[in-house]
């Protein structure tokens, strides 16, 4: 089927690059997989890069970002380890999604990257008026192994709305949730009643934007098992950080 994305887009005239933050298994204790996120050649923030993006070019810009993380992902990561490959995607820009997802899987097979190591996350920041069309790019999706997820759940658009609709595989929690969770009592209902829901649908739930270690300690006590945020390691322009040292303490003790 044709794709009308891929006849009126207009190219970019301009070119970027990728940073990379790792998602840590506290359970497993290993790095999990890395989110790629949009950078300028020299390292400029996603900002800068998203104000050069007229709406012509969004279709465009969406298919070269999934192929420019997987081509670094496939240079980067170590041979043997499973790890995953976290790339954000626009819903509004995947007009047919089996036509849109061409470039994708073309890329992975040139650089003999497994479509079971990538997760496509969305964010509820960008509005998506028609659901059933999110749902056919969800299904489409996992008809490739691919993992889905929703970015910024409990700040955006949709909310738990989203979860009757359909269940991704996995939600991140905004850092606006997170911040100073385990100080706050409001917080801290929310986030249990979200991973509460999570756990009897079957999902897997991520924290995001931990900044401290009593952030992680809560969380981890109260069930999350994914988390990323600058505690455990900044981007790293085209490059894979390491977790910083003394991120990951002993839990073994920890309580809510």
């Amino acid at each position: 089927m044709a794709c009308n994305g891929c006849a009126t887009s207009s190219k970019l005239d301009f070119d970027f690059s990728m940073a990379f933050q790792p998602i840590y298994d506290a359970v497993d204790d290993r790095i999990w997989g890395y989110e790629a996120l949009v950078r300028g050649l020299s390292g400029e923030g996603a900002l800068n890069v998203l104000s050069r993006i007229s709406p012509e070019q969004k279709y465009r810009f969406d298919q070269d970002c999934r192929v420019k993380a997987i081509e670094l992902a496939s240079r980067l990561f170590p041979a043997g380890e499973e790890l995953k490959l976290s790339i954000n995607f626009m819903p509004n820009a995947v007009y047919e999604p089996a036509a849109c997802l061409r470039a994708t899987l073309h890329a992975a097979a040139r650089c003999s990257f497994p479509t079971s190591s990538i997760m496509f996350e969305f964010t509820e920041n960008e509005e998506v008026a028609d659901t059933a069309h999110l749902t056919n790019i969800i299904t489409e999706y996992r008809k490739h192994g691919f993992t889905t997820a929703i970015d910024d759940f409990g700040a955006g658009h949709a909310g738990l709305g989203l979860l009757v609709e359909f269940q991704p595989d996995l939600i991140k929690i905004d850092m606006k949730l997170i911040r100073g969770v385990d100080d706050s009592p409001a917080r801290r209902a929310v986030v249990a009643g979200i991973v509460g829901i999570t756990r009897e649908l079957g999902i897997m739930v991520l924290a995001e934007g931990i900044e401290t270690e009593a952030e992680f300690l809560f969380l981890k006590a109260g069930g999350i098992r994914l988390f990323q945020g600058y505690w455990f390691a900044k981007p790293a322009f085209e490059e894979l950080p390491h977790l910083r040292s003394g991120s990951v303490p002993d839990t073994s003790n920890a309580a809510v």
